[in-house]
């Protein structure tokens, strides 16, 4: 045999002991894969013009930014504790005019035995509480001393105008992160907050047209300007809604509306307290009118139910009167048969809430209103003088 065909023998072997371990396998058809030619050029970059349109969102808050935050301050508070200086935390606030005033939480500066506010440039300075009062969660200091390039009030706007969906802007001090913004929208209007889950001495006053937004606000945010896009104060931010366990934003957050600020500042500078009209009654709070006119056939079913009226207040010199028979609707008692108010100065009332923001917002003490209101079948009207809310 010669060496030739011992060699293609030996091939032939090696190829049928390769099959049958499987080393070889049934070749699979081959795939056409498409390879896109690469660009002859790389696209130009877009005008500026187009940049600028497409991005003008980012041209408003950049630009509503750098006007608006050198008006932001930190506030930092320092009380005696065991005889020591110790700081008890921060907050924001901002300024409303060239001589120093700046508007805060009543929250960020109640135990503050001390008050120290930082500038946008990080400069400090030394505050005065001028007045503050726990109702409305509004504080006023004041520094003085300071260069006045720093004194850049804001421009206040009108919290009647806002509307549900309309994009705000909230600047301050979340976790002593200084200046910072964050963006979102108005979730809400009309909102009730409780003062008293602000302030120890707020009583069960509630705070009424309260903004409700989902704009990011954190601990260090209390006392900053809720924003427009404009960069007008529309409210103060003041509140979170939490779950109990953490006290970071849930996206449901509350301010206080500027409108209110417009009312209660001048007084907080001029007599370091406000004064709120005051009727004297209390209300059912459990159920609605409509709720309990279902409940129990009552023969309005818009109003406020009078539940008691306080002794020697102004409801009572006017003669209204409040519950006298107790009647459970749903398993809880209530105290029905009481006067029902319908209307102040003929603008119709259908809650206690409500009822308590017309007083707050359209009314002061010692004015005349005249009150409209339904007695078994009747309904009369009577002018009746505000008083002063108690302290």
């Amino acid at each position: 045999m010669n060496n030739r065909l011992m060699l293609l023998m030996l091939a032939a072997l090696a190829l049928s002991a390769c099959r049958g371990s499987g080393v070889f396998e049934t070749p699979t058809p081959a795939v056409a894969v498409r390879v896109a030619p690469l660009p002859t050029a790389l696209p130009a970059a877009l005008p500026e013009s187009i940049v600028i349109e497409a991005d003008a969102e980012e041209v408003l808050l950049t630009n509503l930014y750098e006007r608006v935050n050198p008006s932001i301050v930190n506030i930092e508070i320092a009380a005696q504790v065991t005889g020591d200086l110790a700081e008890l935390g921060s907050g924001s606030g901002f300024i409303i005019d060239t001589d120093g005033h700046i508007v805060t939480n009543n929250h960020v500066v109640e135990n503050a035995d001390r008050i120290y506010v930082t500038f946008s440039d990080s400069s400090v300075a030394e505050a005065k509480l001028v007045g503050r009062d726990p109702y409305s969660d509004l504080a006023v200091i004041r520094v003085s001393g300071v260069q006045p390039a720093l004194l850049r009030a804001v421009e206040l706007g009108d919290s009647d105008q806002v509307k549900v969906g309309q994009r705000v802007v909230a600047i301050g001090n979340p976790f002593g992160l200084v200046g910072t913004m964050t963006v979102g929208v108005v979730s809400g209007k009309g909102r009730t907050l409780p003062a008293d889950s602000l302030s120890a001495d707020a009583g069960i006053f509630s705070n009424p047209d309260i903004i409700q937004t989902d704009a990011p606000i954190n601990p260090g945010n209390s006392g900053g300007p809720l924003l427009d896009s404009r960069g007008r104060v529309v409210g103060v931010n003041s509140a979170i809604r939490t779950n109990g366990e953490n006290r970071a934003n849930s996206g449901v957050g509350f301010a206080v509306p500027v409108n209110t600020v417009k009312r209660i500042v001048p007084q907080l500078i001029a007599n370091g307290r406000a004064a709120y009209p005051y009727l004297g009654v209390s209300s059912e709070n459990r159920f609605t009118l409509p709720e309990l006119a279902l409940a129990l056939d009552l023969p309005v079913k818009r109003g406020v139910l009078i539940s008691s009226v306080v002794d020697g207040g102004p409801a009572d010199q006017a003669g209204l009167r409040g519950g006298s028979r107790r009647e459970v609707v749903r398993g809880l008692e209530v105290i029905t048969g009481g006067d029902v108010i319908t209307a102040i100065d003929g603008m119709p009332i259908t809650s206690f809430d409500e009822m308590i923001a017309y007083l707050i917002l359209h009314t002061e003490v010692g004015q005349m209103v005249k009150l409209t209101f339904v007695r078994g079948s009747e309904t009369l009207e009577v002018d009746l003088t505000l008083g002063e809310r108690p302290r």
